[in-house]
């Protein structure tokens, strides 16, 4: 079993951790019920936290010159304080990976937030951010960032716990401060790097080869930052058919030729949508172990993340990539 770091996720706080909703509920979430044994979750409602109770009257983005955001009950410009919070609250955050928040809220919201035509219009004129995830997005975009409705889609709940985890795993090297346990990050997240951008990986190679004899700080900022562009997306699933072959190459000379025709075969049936990744994970990683191969049994590609994160229902199957 991996030892996996603990990550720090700020989470919208009506998910599971109190009942703030506008209309005093709280949202049962099976994606933040099967996580809070492996996350240090931060709790936050930005609404409650400049002052609106519990229940309260709706608030809502409307058109203007710059989006703003209003009760319509009261008539109240709450735009500049829910500015200000959001500006405040994040600045003071350190060590932090990862953000889960509510969808559709004016504040929390990522995608598909109403925009209304005016404060007495309720007619819907377009799709916004909330105020508050627009901010984190300005702060923190490059980290692992979702909303709640989101993480039912399998392939953005896998991106989103590989990314989480990866990150939190990075800080960790990155508070040590040497280059040993950097090279050491990066040997053992090759093939995972690999699914995601090899193009990229090559860089942070070249990076951590570190010949012109930079500094630890130097090098780790430049990492970073390819670090951050590797992950952006999730994996397509031809990435993944190139890493399974580099990694079945490792046993070319001690396999059957019918044990090799048919991995050829299973890596077809994943492509056409008949097998999940898993199916073939499952062959390459009873081969690792067959062969007691020592680099690739330490490889997070094959467990990025707590396998007790991983649903029954995880197939992979038809899962559109985004």
């Amino acid at each position: 079993m991996n030892d996996f770091p603990v990550p720090r996720v700020v989470v919208s706080r009506c998910l599971e951790f109190g009942e703030v909703r506008y209309n005093g509920a709280v949202i049962p979430d099976k994606a933040v019920q099967r996580m809070r044994p492996y996350v240090e979750f931060i709790p936050i409602c930005p609404e409650v936290e400049i002052g609106l109770g519990v229940p309260r009257d709706v608030i809502r983005i409307v058109e203007g010159e710059e989006k703003q955001l209003i009760q319509p009950k009261t008539g109240e410009d709450l735009t500049a304080e829910m500015k200000n919070f959001s500006k405040g609250f994040l600045s003071q955050l350190s060590d932090v990976d990862g953000f889960l928040l509510k969808n559709r809220s004016p504040t929390c919201g990522m995608h598909d937030v109403k925009v209304y035509q005016s404060e007495k219009n309720s007619q819907v004129v377009g799709k916004t951010t909330g105020l508050f995830a627009n901010e984190i997005l300005r702060q923190f975009g490059e980290l692992a960032i979702e909303e709640e409705g989101r993480l039912k889609n399998f392939t953005l709940r896998h991106h989103f716990l590989t990314k989480l985890f990866t990150l939190a795993s990075f800080r960790q090297v990155k508070k040590q401060g040497s280059m040993q346990n950097l090279q050491a990050f990066h040997s053992r997240n090759k093939y995972l790097f690999m699914a995601y951008h090899p193009g990229i990986l090559k860089q942070m190679g070249r990076i951590i080869a570190n010949h012109n004899h930079s500094d630890f700080s130097e090098v780790i900022e430049y990492y970073k930052e390819r670090l951050y562009k590797l992950l952006d997306k999730p994996a397509k699933p031809t990435a993944h058919v190139n890493v399974c072959q580099h990694m079945a190459g490792y046993f070319k000379k001690e396999l059957s030729p019918k044990e090799k025709e048919g991995f050829q075969s299973l890596l077809k049936q994943y492509t056409e949508e008949k097998v999940p990744l898993s199916a073939v994970l499952s062959v390459l990683r009873s081969w690792v172990d067959r062969f007691d191969n020592s680099y690739l049994q330490k490889q997070t590609y094959f467990e990025p993340y707590p396998l007790e994160l991983v649903e029954i229902s995880d197939s992979g199957k038809g899962r559109a990539y985004s």
